[in-house]
């Protein structure tokens, strides 16, 4: 993943062969109003998650062998929920959708939108979020941590 100007520029590549499956996909940040119309209309992370979640559909059999594992993400505006997302890498091919996970999830992340941007594009690794509070796991740190490796090597963010 790399940033030129507004566009995040998203490639997956196939870990044993090192082939790229697909390059040139980007994704475009754009700024929000201060006053969102919505109660999730305006998040950034929105636009993380449905990326994801395409590049679940190609590959998510794959993942759901390496990990085996359901993650959720409580996203914050303000200190207050406003969004939740849950990766469920533990059934069928794998799924990403929004809402609260319709099984115990193994990990989940509490974070603001701002803070899990500021992960997405490099610009805060998630060991120092964690220990400066704007992260909060409950569950399984490891699997986060196994969480993060997989989606460096497979999509890149």
């Amino acid at each position: 993943m790399w940033k030129e100007r507004k566009k995040t520029y998203l490639q997956t590549k196939i870990k044993e062969t090192e082939e790229a499956t697909d390059s040139g996909s980007y994704v475009t940040l754009t700024s929000t109003s201060a006053k969102p119309s919505g109660k999730a209309a305006s998040l950034q992370s929105d636009l993380i998650f449905e990326e994801i979640g395409r590049r679940i559909k190609e590959m998510g059999s794959q993942l759901v062998k390496k990990v085996n594992a359901i993650f959720q993400w409580d996203i914050t505006r303000d200190g207050k929920m406003v969004v939740q997302w849950t990766l469920d890498l533990k059934t069928g091919s794998g799924e990403i959708y929004q809402g609260a996970s319709r099984c115990p999830a193994d990990t989940v992340f509490t974070l603001s939108d701002h803070d899990f941007m500021q992960l997405v594009l490099g610009k805060i690794k998630p060991h120092r979020a964690f220990f400066v509070g704007r992260l909060k796991v409950r569950g399984n740190i490891v699997l986060g941590q196994k969480l993060e490796m997989i989606l460096k090597n497979h999509a890149k963010l």
